[in-house]
């Protein structure tokens, strides 16, 4: 037996499997905490008899919720209570008798061979008598798993696991019922805890005799929408910030010399992707030109860096006046030109209406400022160029 690890068993009316599950726990597990979740069967009277029944080497440790809260919330009771007591790990096991305790042993060498991981167990859900709908969840549940940390895991529905403590004391959870088991898995994973799974034995009992807590649609929806969540989460914070500590100094140098000065870019490159941006900056409709010069600059064999940087000449201080001058411009290649206050020409009806004059204007001044710009750009480079020699 292990000492520094303790078992975690959540129960709720498993009165039918129950005493076989913690009588072979203790074979492998000297603590053993069971969280009653709120159960109206025989669980107490079984828990209290095994309790008188097991010797002193074996410690059977008892949370009573009064109401059935949920399997995460049970699982953060057990945990606060090892973590209370001072174990470093914690194994959790279901009551209903669908794991093997003794897996157990292979649980203890894989965190023996690589401490403070988290440890899952993967269940072959190929094999004969697993529910289709079990099937269909995990796998559901592994490919958000993968978008949302970009890992892979067999099996991220499996309750049997083992835990580092001291990850889960410094971490804040914010969900209680079966989606749990997700949001831990997904925001430990965010927090660099290696992640390793083992291969478990499952059995799942006939359908007359499967007793399962899992509603449907109701926690089906709660996964959805806590998936909808982390995904956001993943893309709009966790990503980025990995990318921002990636960087540093050297790196960002590296960058900006190989995209502005790097030997594959020539003086003729630079001015070209200089001189596109200015082009599409000019060009209507505005709000793309991101976008566009990306696709453009690559399509072209040239520098996206340059590219994006020249549209930044359009900018909420600018549009104003590249709107007015577009129109100024337009009006020397149609037969009835209108040369109205800029404020009227700020005003989208207005815009609507002379939208050929605006057109014409915006393409001349993408052409004129383009060529200009990369003819000044390509200068410029050369002459940097030749300082540099």
């Amino acid at each position: 037996m292990i000492t520094d690890c303790c078992a975690i068993v959540p129960a709720c009316n498993n009165a039918e499997t129950l005493e076989r599950v913690l009588t072979d726990v203790s074979r492998y597990i000297c603590h053993i905490i069971v969280v009653d979740d709120g159960s109206a069967d025989d669980s107490d009277a079984i828990i209290s008899r095994l309790q008188a029944q097991f010797d002193d080497s074996i410690s059977l440790d008892v949370i009573h919720l009064p109401k059935n809260k949920g399997k995460g919330t049970a699982l953060l009771k057990g945990f606060e209570r090892a973590i209370s007591v001072g174990f470093r790990y914690a194994i959790t096991i279901d009551a209903d008798g669908q794991h093997f305790a003794d897996d157990i042993p292979t649980f203890i060498q894989a965190i023996q061979k690589h401490p403070d991981c988290l440890i899952v167990g993967a269940r072959d859900m190929k094999q004969e008598g697993v529910p289709g709908k079990s099937n269909f969840g995990n796998r559901f549940s592994n490919f958000w798993y993968r978008v949302e940390t970009g890992k892979k895991l067999p099996d991220t529905q499996s309750g049997f696991r083992l835990y580092p403590l001291d990850l889960i004391k410094k971490t804040r959870f914010y969900t209680g019922k079966f989606e749990f088991e997700v949001e831990i898995l997904v925001r430990l994973a965010w927090k660099s805890c290696h992640i390793q799974s083992i291969p478990v034995k499952v059995y799942y009992a006939p359908n007359e005799q499967r007793q399962s807590h899992f509603r449907p649609f109701r926690d089906f929806m709660r996964i959805s929408i806590l998936n909808a969540v982390l995904v956001l989460i993943a893309f709009l914070w966790i990503k980025p910030r990995k990318l921002f500590r990636r960087l540093n100094w050297e790196k960002i140098k590296r960058f900006v010399r190989f995209q502005f000065f790097g030997a594959n870019l020539s003086p003729k490159t630079i001015a070209l992707s200089a001189g596109l941006g200015v082009f599409i900056s000019f060009m209507p409709p505005l709000g793309y030109q991101i976008l566009l010069a990306i696709a453009l600059a690559h399509f072209f064999k040239l520098s996206k860096a340059i590219a994006v940087i020249g549209t930044q000449i359009s900018n909420p201080l600018t549009i104003p006046v590249m709107v007015y001058t577009s129109f100024i411009a337009g009006g020397w290649f149609v037969s009835e030109p209108t040369y109205a206050a800029s404020v009227e020409i700020m005003k989208w009806d207005f815009v609507k209406y002379y939208l050929p004059q605006y057109f014409i204007g915006s393409i001349f001044l993408s052409v004129v400022a383009g060529l200009t710009t990369t003819l000044i750009v390509w200068l410029i480079v050369k002459a940097m160029k030749k300082i540099q020699r």
